[in-house]
């Protein structure tokens, strides 16, 4: 390694975390030393890590891994904040996810991480003009990952996006930053209405497993929606919603963080 490079993995915490525990598995699992290798330690920034990595997973016949890459690469030269979400991203995953021991695992295993990776990388192609890339993109991330993201949706950093099968993010929808959400979670829309038609989710939300929210409303910041529930009314902050239609039933102060899904002590004989 070189001075530069020591400098690089210095001023990078979350790279340098997950070379490190790469370079562990390579030593411990020798089955996976070429894995880890190819995928992570051959690289010298994790954003060539990450178009590598998932350039080789979107690939198909008719668009090769290669040019996928570049299309990877060019999203992320261009507009270095990807960069800066992705390390949110994974530290939102590495911190909230009990199942997750390593920056490494996440970025190699978790497709809830990749398919938003993905999602971000469409985002910058839809915004450039170029939407049958980000619509192809789109595409197969639902075909690899069981998560329908729309490319113009606008969604913010230090996402945690667990499991993420049967996620369905609409057109219009926005999600702000910390923000956590389970699998099958739907932000839709209520009909065939056009225009601005999806939720907005706030800083801080949580969004249980299985929760819908359908229109163009807000789910207040730091608030809580219940597992299974059903949000057709916008949700002040600060609260906990649960139940079919979801109703007040509590209050919340750092749900995306706590990922508490219980709702233990809480009124529902509304």
């Amino acid at each position: 390694m070189t001075v530069l490079d020591t400098k690089v993995d210095f001023c990078d915490p979350v790279w340098s975390a997950m070379r490190a525990q790469a370079e562990e598995l390579a030593r411990d699992e020798a089955s996976f030393g070429s894995f880890a290798h190819a995928i992570i330690l051959k690289h010298d920034r994790l954003e060539d890590a990450l178009s590598y990595h998932l350039a080789k997973k979107l690939g198909t016949d008719d668009l090769s891994p290669m040019l996928v890459r570049e299309i990877f690469d060019e999203a992320l030269k261009a507009a270095p904040s990807i960069g800066d979400s992705v390390r949110a991203d994974l530290s939102a995953t590495f911190e909230r996810d009990p199942a997750c021991h390593s920056y490494a695992q996440a970025f190699l295993f978790f497709k809830g991480f990749q398919a938003l990776q993905c999602y971000r990388i469409a985002h910058w192609q839809w915004n450039a003009g170029r939407q049958w890339l980000a619509w192809f993109i789109q595409s197969r991330v639902s075909e690899l990952f069981s998560a329908d993201i729309h490319p113009a949706a606008r969604i913010g950093k230090g996402i945690l996006m667990d499991h993420a099968t049967g996620v369905v993010i609409g057109e219009t929808a926005v999600i702000e930053d910390d923000v956590s959400m389970l699998h099958g979670v739907t932000l839709g829309g209520t009909g065939k209405e056009k225009g601005d038609r999806h939720p907005k989710i706030r800083r801080g939300v949580l969004l249980s497993v299985g929760a819908k929210v359908l229109g163009n409303i807000e789910v207040g910041e730091y608030s809580r929606v219940g597992a299974g529930s059903l949000v057709l009314k916008p949700v002040p902050p600060h609260c906990t919603v649960a139940g079919i239609p979801a109703k007040v039933i509590g209050g919340a102060d750092r749900p995306s963080q706590d990922m508490n899904q219980a709702l233990d002590g809480l009124d529902f004989q509304i």
